[in-house]
């Protein structure tokens, strides 16, 4: 089993910032044979000792968050984490181990907030995002605000619904025809 400075070493050493979020299929490909066997420890419980410092919550975090996401993407396996790693962020965040951790790599204790159906913590998020991450969370904040907007609309991540096997409204299908997401962030910049 990997250990948190194995997955730090590769997600904030080898991948970094220009990767964490490019979506490339060979590092998704990289990412399950590297560690889905270690998501799937993480997921049966075994991962619980990197809870007790900022650097392996950290390191959890990235692994039911992110690495999911990448590992299983288009599938309702992606989001099978969350809940952990909503619980693990909030309570990492509690204990300010966030603010232990610099920039940018922080905002991988917010995302889980990010990444929840549930307004409060997408309120949450922005507000981190706008607090915690002063050097570099205006990257991030536009995201922040798209994914609020998105919950307030509609409770939920119309995008995910052919994942999860969950039927469209009418509404959540025409906003995904007119341009969903990338839309959203064009009309929020406009805004702003």
């Amino acid at each position: 089993m990997a250990n948190p400075e194995t997955i730090l070493n590769f997600w904030i050493d080898e991948v970094g910032p220009s990767g964490w979020y490019s979506g490339e299929d060979a590092l998704n490909a990289e990412i399950r044979d590297k560690f889905e066997d270690d998501w799937n420890k993480a997921m049966a419980g075994s991962c619980g000792l990197w809870l007790t410092s900022p650097q392996g919550a950290l390191a959890y975090l990235i692994l039911v968050d992110q690495f999911p996401r990448n590992m299983f993407k288009g599938t309702g396996k992606s989001f099978a984490s969350d809940r952990q790693a909503r619980a693990a962020a909030k309570t990492a965040i509690a204990r300010k181990w966030d603010l232990r951790i610099p920039e940018p790599q922080r905002q991988f204790f917010y995302m889980p907030l990010m990444h929840s159906e549930n307004l409060i913590d997408q309120d949450r998020a922005v507000r981190l995002f706008l607090t915690r991450m002063p050097e570099t969370g205006e990257q991030n904040l536009p995201h922040a605000r798209a994914h609020r907007e998105i919950i307030r609309r509609f409770g939920r991540f119309p995008t995910r619904n052919a994942a999860l096997a969950r039927s469209s409204t009418a509404a959540e299908q025409a906003w995904i025809d007119e341009g969903g997401y990338g839309r959203e962030l064009r009309e929020l910049a406009g805004a702003a």
